[in-house]
């Protein structure tokens, strides 16, 4: 599976030899495909390096990782070692040098467009050796009971899916339907169809016109236009439950602007279906110790409340929510912080002690992306820890994309954090 290369600093030429017998792609896109996944998926590299090459856990523990270049037939990923504070105690110096490492993909790409599934395959590879939860590339078909809004902007879809069963079929394309929900798990995200009710609305809308020979009927060139810009968009599952007949599910969605993901959920009627295509699990294992802080928007509020919901750790976190609109600061008015003092207690009982978090409210009356937001953060965050001593271990957020690039060295700078213990991810970018 893998092709090790290694190169020390004095040797970059002989690197530069052993690179190219791959071929580049030559996309100018790599560039910020590169940067992307440097910034915001470190744990999924030292994953691959930890399964794909001879590197041992506690040289992993030691270097920092990054992609250099990708190639049709695979990832050059280099490691250095960190910096001396960066180093576990009692870490021993063993002379760590620089060197690059190639992980081949299951097969080669001809295009930048062929990564996504190559490096999904590397990762449920990676991760299932790791036994971490990893993407599910699966067919979920839940049915819409209800809709309502949980605050001003925030519109709550819930679904249900009738079987308890994890049981796995397949669909008249071959693609693989699930009927599993995590009901214990924070940000878990599915990946919705929006094109399936569209359709879906347009086959009716045609059936209609065609019994009653409706002069007004929807004609092929409107059917056509009613495919929305985006086909597919993320949402997170707020939470789920079981039922006597299945499991009852929330997903949470903000309505803004005239958006596809938007629109799409404000005009789903009980009785139809949702269709999702892929699954993602959210990364907040680092913060089941230390101090917390969480930083959301309207998009990650939901992953924030379930966190709540399920906090497994002695000291609540504080969380930095920014909205555009004050009336959505009510969204964790009614969300209650599991209790960890007591590892007895189930998940879904409340404990009435140490269930006590503070929000720190920024509203901006504006669309919350960018470098400036990013500052208002940290400096909300810095005015917050002056007046309230406290020693911040983890932090996780999620935001906009530039928000988001913008943020994370400015925590890592204010909080003296590595980069494992400050994770920004982003949720959405403002096209």
């Amino acid at each position: 599976m893998t092709n090790q290369l290694l190169a020390t600093t004095e040797n970059a030429n002989n690197q530069n030899s052993q690179n190219s017998q791959y071929t580049s792609l030559n996309d100018p896109e790599i560039v910020n495909v590169v940067a992307h996944i440097n910034e915001e998926h470190l744990d999924e590299l030292l994953g691959f390096l930890s399964v794909f090459t001879s590197l041992s856990t506690a040289e992993l523990d030691r270097v920092d990782a990054q992609i250099t270049d990708i190639y049709a037939e695979g990832i050059a990923i280099q490691t250095r070692p960190k910096s001396p504070e960066n180093q576990p105690t009692g870490a021993q110096d063993n002379s760590l040098h620089d060197q690059i490492f190639f992980i081949n993909f299951a097969t080669p790409i001809s295009q930048l467009d062929d990564l996504q599934a190559q490096y999904i395959l590397l990762k449920q590879r990676a991760d299932k050796k790791l036994g971490k939860k990893t993407i599910k590339l699966t067919k979920q078909v839940f049915d819409v009971q209800n809709s309502y809004r949980v605050s001003k902007n925030m519109l709550r879809l819930e679904l249900s899916i009738s079987s308890l069963d994890d049981a796995q079929s397949s669909d008249i394309n071959g693609a693989t339907i699930s009927t599993s929900v995590p009901i214990n798990e924070a940000g878990y995200a599915y990946l919705f169809d929006l094109e399936h009710n569209l359709t879906t609305n347009a086959l009716m809308t045609d059936s209609i016109d065609g019994n009653e020979a409706d002069d007004n009927a929807v004609n092929d060139s409107e059917k056509n236009n009613v495919c929305p810009t985006r086909p597919h968009c993320y949402y997170t599952l707020r939470k789920a439950w079981h039922t006597d007949d299945g499991i009852r599910a929330w997903v949470d969605v903000f309505l803004h602007g005239d958006t596809s993901g938007g629109n799409w959920a404000a005009a789903l009627k009980t009785g139809e279906t949702v269709v999702t295509k892929r699954e993602f699990p959210e990364k907040v294992e680092h913060l089941r110790d230390g101090q917390a802080v969480l930083i959301v928007d309207e998009t990650s509020m939901p992953t924030a409340a379930r966190l709540l919901e399920l906090w497994n750790n002695p000291k609540p976190p504080l969380i930095i929510c920014v909205t555009q609109d004050a009336d959505d600061q009510s969204y964790f008015d009614t969300v209650k912080m599991r209790s960890s003092i007591d590892n007895k207690i189930d998940c879904d009982i409340q404990s009435n002690s140490n269930d006590h978090f503070t929000v720190l409210p920024i509203v901006t009356n504006q669309a919350n992306s960018g470098s400036d937001l990013a500052t208002l953060i940290d400096s909300t965050l810095g005015d917050y820890l002056t007046d309230n001593p406290l020693q911040i271990d983890k932090a996780w957020g999620a935001l906009e994309a530039n928000t988001a690039k913008a943020l994370r060295p400015l925590l890592r700078e204010r909080l003296t954090l590595s980069r494992t213990d400050v994770v920004v991810k982003v949720y959405w970018r403002h096209d």
